[in-house]
């Protein structure tokens, strides 16, 4: 169950973090990967590490806020493939604030990166998909999309994953009929780039033991097999689930 052998995935946000952690997760399953980011470097460093494996990795330089450079990136891969089977929105990042004291520009910057993004990336990718008669889309949203927290203000980051995990349940219900499915992923506490100077804190490390039910974070591939389920054949028939993985934050 669950061989992705000849399976095309996107993976946006794969420079680090979850995902380059699922595209290596793919590439174990036997797909062959297009990751997408700003970083050339960190692309072509994880392209290497996935080539070796065996499989075929295509590594494009992509702003997702920008949606002339997505549809430019989704020609490419079309191009270079012929289809495109599985998409991640993975990518994402965020200012810190709260409601009172948050400007427009912190604002709107987290909007565009965390929810206009995966609108773009989607409807060019989906495209592709729709002319296949079949595609998985994958979205990375956020148990933050699903409640509030006590531990710091990011109301920006609460909004755009929650405008996420209702996006996926309406693209779920518009692109049945193309057998598309669409799902999200709800991360709980992980260790990224973008994460790993407040996890690491005292304060922090106190309010997840006193939250997360298994009394830790996730570690590096933990969201892999929720992934490669929600991207396989055996999953046909689920669309529109949101899947915290999370510790048991969202169940208390």
């Amino acid at each position: 169950m669950f061989d992705l052998t000849g399976r095309v995935v996107v993976v946006s946000g794969a420079s680090s973090g979850l995902g380059a952690q699922m595209a290596r997760g793919f590439a174990g399953q036997g797909a062959d990967l297009v990751i997408m980011a700003r970083r050339m470097e960190k692309l072509n460093s994880l392209a290497g590490e996935i080539r070796a494996m065996g499989r075929k990795c295509l590594p494009v330089r992509c702003d997702v806020t920008d949606s002339t450079m997505v549809d430019e990136a989704a020609k490419q891969v079309e191009a270079e493939f012929g289809k495109v089977d599985v998409l991640v929105n993975c990518a994402g990042s965020a200012k810190n604030a709260g409601v009172l004291d948050m400007t427009n520009d912190e604002w709107d910057f987290t909007i565009d990166t965390d929810m206009n993004s995966v609108f773009y990336v989607t409807r060019a990718f989906g495209n592709i998909m729709k002319k296949k008669q079949y595609g998985r889309i994958i979205n990375i949203a956020s148990m933050y999309g699903l409640v509030g927290n006590t531990a710091m203000d990011t109301v920006a980051y609460h909004t755009s994953k929650g405008g996420v995990v209702n996006f996926t349940r309406a693209v779920a219900a518009e692109l049945a009929k193309y057998n598309i499915t669409c799902n999200a992923i709800c991360p709980g506490y992980f260790e990224t780039e973008l994460t790993v100077d407040t996890l690491k804190t005292e304060a922090f490390t106190a309010y997840m033991k006193m939250t997360v039910p298994l009394g830790r974070y996730g570690v590096s591939g933990e969201l892999n097999a929720g992934a490669i389920f929600l991207a396989s054949d055996e999953a046909s028939y689920v669309t529109g689930v949101i899947l915290p993985i999370d510790g048991g934050y969202t169940c208390v």
